[in-house]
């Protein structure tokens, strides 16, 4: 079984790319669906941002303003400490649930288990992984798509783009490198070969 450390910056395709790998054969852990549960009311995450930043980050029903929290880490204005205690408060969080499904995966014995995590490399979780498959896109592609995808403002955009590691050293890091600047049927098939040449000669 290999484990596969999927990753690239925000809007490069990785969620394609995972659905795609899982017809695969590949058991998907996601750490962003992850982080979604623990935000949950009772959630270790939830509990530590309402503890952090008070109930100005919870909507009146109760359920946690994920924008109210990237407005107080991301924006311009922002204090650089609070992106600083985010970073060190969610990470060990996190990581401990993926181990615990990475954990539950191998009992399976899966030809590939998918580590699916926007900060691998910023994390350190590439560790957790026996190589890494970064999707990639030039800049202004990127910016597009996180534009159309999120409804961010252009500078919101190259602001959250802005706060992730550099393309160029995340490209130095990884194991493999995927441009996902075309369309998905071209994405298929670079995963396709890739499946073929690391995972099935393996």
């Amino acid at each position: 079984m290999k484990i596969i450390g999927l990753t690239g910056g925000i809007a490069c395709g990785k969620s394609t790319a995972a659905a795609i790998l899982r017809e695969f054969g590949a058991v998907h852990i996601d750490a962003d669906a992850i982080t979604h549960e623990l935000q949950q009311p009772g959630g270790a995450l939830y509990e530590g941002f309402v503890r952090h930043f008070g109930p100005r980050v919870l909507q009146s029903d109760g359920i946690l303003d994920r924008s109210a929290i990237g407005q107080l880490v991301f924006a311009d204005t922002a204090d650089p400490a609070e992106r600083r205690w985010l970073d060190a408060f969610t990470h060990p969080v996190i990581l401990r649930a993926v181990k615990d499904r990475l954990e539950r995966a191998r009992a399976s014995r899966p030809p590939a288990v998918l580590l699916d995590v926007p900060l691998l490399f910023e994390a350190g979780w590439d560790r957790l992984a026996d190589e890494t498959w970064l999707l990639a896109l030039p800049h202004e592609i990127q910016v597009q798509r996180l534009v159309a995808r999120n409804g961010y403002s252009r500078e919101e955009a190259e602001a959250r783009i802005a706060a992730q590691m550099p393309l160029d050293e995340k490209r130095r890091r990884a194991t493999v490198v995927i441009d996902n600047s075309g369309t998905e049927e071209d994405l298929r098939a670079a995963l396709c070969r890739l499946w073929r040449d690391r995972i099935d000669a393996t």
